[in-house]
């Protein structure tokens, strides 16, 4: 009974847990990686989605080019970042280690490289809108430049986390299978 008056059993003081089992450090350690694996997604998808609706925008002319301007070109192959996002998150429910490992080599190609290759596309401009003060690309009266170069930012900074992250996530679960071989 969960009576907090009356007699009280013996050797029930509250010191009997230490002969408890505990969580493996690795499961807890799963866990809060796969918590965060699972946050940085939802933001590399909120970026995806903003990256997409300017193309999209763009493309289908939507509004004016004045207003959205024409996407750069590191833009297009961005789009593909969606196939590690989808990866890592299949991965996630099971612990799937084959997927893992493919979102963190496609987060190399269609993460990484598209937005080092963006940084030297855009450079050019950025260089000459600092100089010169002069903007030929505009996304809502914002120089396109500053706002692509904002986004990558934050996205380069969301896709190094995740790739720290899913690598701390691939050790934990290979500890794990470690140790079960083990036994």
């Amino acid at each position: 009974m969960t009576s907090r008056v009356g007699p009280r059993a013996e050797g029930t003081n509250g010191t009997h847990f230490k002969h408890r089992e505990k969580v493996a450090p690795h499961y807890q350690m799963s866990a809060s990686l796969k918590s965060e694996v699972r946050k940085l997604n939802l933001v590399h998808l909120l970026i995806w989605l903003l990256v997409a609706a300017q193309v999209t925008v763009s493309h289908l002319n939507l509004v004016s080019h004045d207003t959205v301007s024409m996407p750069y070109q590191w833009e297009y192959p961005y789009l593909l970042s969606l196939l590690p996002l989808l990866c890592s998150s299949l991965s996630l429910p099971k612990n799937n280690i084959s997927y893992l490992v493919i979102s963190m080599i496609s987060a190399g190609l269609f993460t990484v490289a598209p937005l080092i290759y963006g940084g030297m596309e855009m450079f050019p401009v950025a260089q000459q809108l600092y100089r010169h003060g002069k903007a030929y690309r505009f996304i809502f009266g914002f120089s396109a430049v500053t706002v692509m170069y904002l986004i990558m930012v934050v996205a380069v900074q969301v896709h190094a986390w995740q790739l720290y992250y899913m690598k701390k996530l691939l050790d934990s679960w290979f500890s794990a299978t470690e140790e079960k071989k083990k036994k």
